[in-house]
């Protein structure tokens, strides 16, 4: 369940390492983010000379959350963190070309397959 103000982990080699959330696309009432949704963040802490700065206000989608999602089989599937991926405001492709940790299947089935393809691991 990621809100705005929640923390998250930037899981992309793209140079932001972690972001503030500040708004759930999708509805003007839409208060909470799942996996596969997108936000619009703002970037918190990033490494020097990369394409991604510090106080840069970007899109991402959710790829990793600590809360339960339920699956449609009646499992649930948890993470040790929020995490998210950046992703281009029109094409909706990732900036990064690597993607680090787990990515769920649910990320892919929500349209981002490009995502699933450059990660490393598909849970």
């Amino acid at each position: 369940m990621i809100q705005p103000r929640s923390i998250v982990k930037i899981a992309d080699n793209s140079g932001a390492k972690i972001g503030r959330i500040f708004k759930v696309l999708g509805s003007s009432k839409k208060r909470y983010a799942e996996l596969g949704e997108l936000v619009v963040l703002s970037v918190q802490k990033a490494e020097p000379r990369k394409a991604v700065k510090k106080k840069d206000v970007v899109r991402a989608v959710v790829v990793r959350q600590r809360k339960p999602y339920r699956r449609l089989d009646g499992s649930y599937i948890k993470f040790d963190e929020n995490a998210v991926v950046l992703v281009d405001k029109a094409k909706g492709e990732p900036l990064a070309g690597r993607i680090f940790g787990p990515i769920p299947r649910e990320v892919v089935e929500a349209g981002f397959q490009t995502i699933g393809s450059n990660a490393s691991e598909i849970v």
